[in-house]
């Protein structure tokens, strides 16, 4: 007996994401303006209230288009492909890109060497959208079902597109060591690290930044307005909604969180996600280079990509610090057992966690 299913895009509907993508493409409008890569940025983003606009303005001029349709059945061929475990057009798209994911709690470098990986590559940094290079895509997380929410499958799909995306904007370029490179800040990784790993490859690589949650809070806080005058926990930005969904998922409730303080709340975040890095599968994969908040650190390793891709003497931008170690004392005291405990589960699946160069708190 057979059983046929079918599903449309009215159960899975393209993400505005790839339809804003497209819409470039389509319209032959340049990528140009993307500020991704500004590590000293602590305006909030107002970027996807301006994608899903766009997306609803422009779906019909791109599925009009035959690179729009060809696009889309692409990112649905790519979805069924992963759904029901057909890997062949998957090992294809691993034998021609190699991805280079950088992997780490949020105001941690992330953005900083992504961009150096990409300047090592040639590439203008302001000319690489936010969807191919930074971490809001493939959708990963704590995982939801709700009412027209399943985010396994939310992760598939984003992950179809994003392939689909990789293969239009990276599929001609020059090629290093017989595969095209892909770099992408990758934060979201550590929620599902086996799903990233079997599906961009055995050959991945991963960089895993690393900053004192003290330090973390404070770039945190400060990106989103300053530490609320109560000292109490608020939702304001996206990193902050992170804090609230990763809190709530093991069991924190609103009112719990609305009367916890700024720190307490950052802390258990911060404690939690290194502890996904360690037990959700990106360990499996040994190619792994951990760096610790820090400017020679990761101007360092910023060099390292520029002397790999060919490049004789590199010059990438300065890693910008900020001594703020003596803001906070009671919040140094109440972080340390905490890094050492995320130190010794790391030590159990043969992650070395960078304690003394952590404890430096950049």
């Amino acid at each position: 007996m057979g059983v046929e299913i079918k599903l449309s895009d009215r159960e899975l509907p393209v993400s505005p994401i790839f339809i804003d993508f497209l819409h470039h493409l389509v319209a032959d409008i340049p990528f140009e303006g993307a500020v991704w890569g500004d590590q000293l940025s602590e305006a909030l983003s107002h970027e996807q209230k301006r994608i899903v606009d766009s997306a609803a303005r422009h779906a019909g001029a791109v599925m009009a288009a035959p690179l729009g349709t060809q696009a889309v059945a692409r990112a649905y061929e790519l979805l069924v492909a992963l759904m029901t475990g057909n890997v062949e057009p998957i090992k294809d798209l691993q034998l021609k890109f190699h991805f280079i994911n950088v992997i780490g709690v949020p105001r941690n470098g992330g953005s900083y060497l992504t961009k150096e990986i990409y300047r090592a590559l040639g590439y203008h940094p302001d000319r690489v959208p936010n969807v191919i290079a930074h971490d809001g895509f493939p959708e990963a997380g704590p995982f939801r079902f709700e009412r027209g929410v399943n985010s396994w499958m939310s992760s598939l799909q984003t992950m179809a597109e994003y392939l689909t995306m990789v293969e239009l904007y990276f599929g001609r370029n020059r090629s290093h060591g017989g595969k095209i490179q892909v770099p992408k800040k990758l934060t979201k990784g550590s929620y599902a690290g086996g799903f990233f790993q079997r599906i961009l490859g055995q050959a991945v690589e991963n960089i895993l930044t690393v900053r004192h949650p003290v330090t973390s809070a404070i770039s945190t806080y400060e990106k989103s307005g300053g530490l609320p005058a109560d000292g109490l926990f608020r939702v304001r930005g996206n990193i902050e909604e992170w804090v609230r969904r990763d809190l709530s998922y093991t069991g924190c409730d609103a009112q719990q969180l609305a009367k916890m303080p700024y720190f307490d709340a950052y802390l258990r975040y911060w404690e939690q996600y290194h502890y996904y890095i360690a037990t959700t599968g990106l360990s499996a994969n040994r190619d792994i280079v951990v760096v610790a908040y820090g400017k020679e650190r990761m101007e360092e390793l910023a060099k390292s990509f520029y002397y790999r891709f060919g490049q004789r003497n590199p010059q990438p931008e300065a890693f910008e610090v900020f001594g703020n170690q003596q803001r906070h004392p009671d919040w140094m005291t109440k972080a340390e057992p905490v890094v050492r405990r995320v130190a010794e589960v790391w030590a159990t699946v043969g992650l070395d966690f960078p304690l003394e160069a952590v404890m430096e708190a950049w």
